[in-house]
């Protein structure tokens, strides 16, 4: 990957997690909770977002591996002050990977369109195509029901009562699993991946 190449794809990375991470406070701010909102994180200022390892050093390296992936600063909120204690956590997790579903989803639109009307030039196509597929691996991958991730979250919010020991099993060995799920498992979502940036784009991934 060149120099401009891999410093163009961590800057879409970092937009894109923090349009994950904005989406998680004003979801919790429309539910009751100003927690982010005080701390001044509601913004898509990237400065307000950036973590030194998950929003450099880990997109840095990940990128010898042909893939560019990273995290920005969670946004704080206060699950006590959610109007809906039943379901307030589920919103608030579930909506960051539903951000970067939609914006992979205009992009992919965008690219149809341009392909199909010629109104922007193609470099355009490869800058899109780079959107739609940081965010559809950032959407997949949080979705993934092991702590911290907002996957575990969404699963937290099912379980009936109980079932709840599967909550504290998971948060108890979360480290291990995540670890696990990174080296030996994540291969195995990649065909899904590729599967929707087909189906939003029409084009390989890989372009």
């Amino acid at each position: 990957m060149q120099v401009f190449d891999l410093v163009f794809s961590i800057a879409i990375l970092v937009m894109s997690v923090v349009v994950h991470e904005v989406s998680h406070g004003y979801a919790a701010s429309l539910l009751g909770d100003q927690t982010a909102r005080y701390q001044g994180r509601l913004t898509l200022n990237p400065l307000k977002h950036l973590d030194p390892v998950g929003s450099i050093i880990v997109p840095i390296l990940t990128s010898l591996g042909g893939f560019v992936f990273g995290w920005a600063k969670p946004v704080p909120f206060n699950p006590y002050n959610l109007r809906s204690q039943r379901w307030g956590e589920l919103i608030v997790a579930i909506v960051g990977p539903i951000s970067n579903l939609v914006l992979a989803i205009i992009f992919g639109i965008l690219i149809r369109l341009v392909l199909a009307y010629h109104f922007l030039p193609l470099s355009f196509v490869q800058i899109a195509a780079t959107v739609v597929a940081i965010n559809l691996v950032l959407a997949v991958f949080n979705l993934v029901p092991i702590p911290p991730l907002d996957g575990s979250k969404v699963l937290f919010g099912l379980l009936p009562v109980h079932l709840q020991y599967i909550r504290t099993f998971l948060e108890q060995y979360s480290l291990i699993l995540i670890i696990i799920f990174i080296f030996f498992l994540w291969k195995l979502f990649l065909p899904l991946v590729s599967l929707l940036f087909g189906l939003l784009t029409g084009l390989p991934l890989g372009l």
